[in-house]
């Protein structure tokens, strides 16, 4: 194949996991919207626990990281994510079953399994990246991210429409949709082709051997860009999980709730289409930087307030700050490993990251029930500032390694 070629097929796979990415990620918001408020509805007393089912998600993506690793790199990229997009719909169903069994417990477990077929949804922009020549990276992975304005809408707009729909059990409607969003995510990826050879010697011009795991985590990039992931990821869950028990708290309506999350997600990915080129230019960590500073305004914007609009505005700087801070770190660690080490090192970083989301999670619930939405906004200022630092020491030890290289 031509390097042209190459780049067009790089171009094809992006575009099948930016759909799926669409279609199976919408799981991720009728989750996490309706996943505390179903809690709610389920428990009959201590309601501290109603994120748990939320946490249960997130739980799930983060100890199906590692396996997911493993499957896509021992059965290939077509058969792993359709796998996944099987072990989503069966979380689907028994969360289904959860409700109409009043079973909060069985609820939980349900989203727990839709968070294992989540793991192979966050594999989607690895596997663009991997598939990509070393200048198309950033752009794959901000691509397959841009999918996420179509689950920004659809996810949404599906519990909207589906939450009544077996009235009098509540929101059974939303999470059987996830059963036939994974369907069509199926039929999606039954059009992936396995990578060419001149596609993988592209993505690997050097053919070196895999380092030890320690020594790729070791590495600053590495590093720093974990620090900025896990921090930027689990601030956005735990102010978003506990956003919509505020606003019903404030006595806003569950749809004025579903709208601000789905404000929120567009927030999230819209910009995805332009983040890469961004990155292209300004490079990543400064992009990072940005979003962290987003985070920051976020925080401001939701302590200065309880009115609709500031809960909306917070959230899509929210969205916003995640997206730059998100995608940015994601191109700095796909940068930080070889294409030989790409399994273990993709692997322990989702794991480590949604180990800690799932953590974030769980505390919002408690947080907000027992200190209120303010304490979940002071939060975000003290680990912004520390990503902050992190970068800061990274340009500076870059900058002495460039200059040392020259001397």
């Amino acid at each position: 194949m031509t390097e042209t070629a190459v780049a067009r097929e790089a171009r094809r796979s992006a575009l099948i996991f930016a759909s799926s990415m669409a279609i199976v990620g919408s799981a991720a918001p009728i989750s996490i919207s309706m996943g505390a408020l179903a809690g709610h509805y389920l428990l009959d007393a201590d309601k501290s626990l109603a994120s748990l089912p939320v946490t249960g998600y997130t739980v799930g993506v983060a100890i199906g990281a590692l396996p997911a690793a493993w499957i896509l790199r021992m059965i290939g990229q077509r058969s792993g994510f359709m796998l996944g997009t099987v072990i989503t719909a069966l979380g689907g169903a028994i969360a289904t079953l959860g409700l109409f069994r009043a079973d909060f417990w069985l609820f939980a477990v349900g989203l727990l399994v839709v968070g294992l077929g989540g793991a192979f949804v966050q594999q989607l922009r690895f596997a663009a990246a991997d598939n990509a020549p070393p200048e198309f990276k950033a752009k794959a992975i901000s691509f397959v991210l841009a999918g996420g304005v179509v689950t920004a809408i659809l996810g949404p707009q599906i519990v909207i429409f589906t939450r009544e729909l077996f009235a009098p059990v509540m929101f059974a409607g939303s999470f059987a949709a996830i059963i036939g969003l994974a369907a069509v995510g199926a039929i999606i990826l039954a059009f992936l082709r396995a990578p060419s050879k001149a596609a993988i010697a592209s993505a690997d011009p050097s053919g070196e051997p895999a380092r030890p795991l320690l020594e790729i985590i070791r590495q600053p990039r590495f590093a720093i860009a974990l620090l900025c992931a896990v921090s930027t990821y689990a601030l956005m869950s735990f102010v978003m999980t506990g956003a919509p028990l505020a606003m019903v708290g404030c006595g806003f309506s569950p749809d004025e709730a579903t709208l601000g999350i789905s404000w929120h997600v567009m927030a999230m990915f819209a910009p995805s289409f332009v983040t890469g080129r961004l990155i292209s230019r300004f490079g990543a960590e400064t992009i990072v930087a940005v979003g962290i500073v987003l985070l920051i305004g976020c925080g401001v914007v939701a302590l200065s307030g309880i009115e609709l609009w500031q809960f909306w505005t917070a959230l899509i700087l929210l969205g916003l700050g995640w997206n730059f801070g998100f995608i940015g770190a994601t191109a700095m660690v796909a940068n930080a490993y070889r294409p030989s080490e790409k399994g273990k090192a993709q692997g322990f970083h989702d794991f480590v990251l949604f180990s800690t989301v799932a953590f974030a999670s769980l505390m919002s619930g408690v947080a907000y029930n027992a200190y209120g939405w303010d304490l979940l906004n002071w939060i975000i200022f003290p680990f912004s500032l520390i990503c902050l630092a992190g970068l800061g020491w990274l340009v500076a030890v870059q900058r002495n390694a460039a200059a040392a290289s020259r001397v």
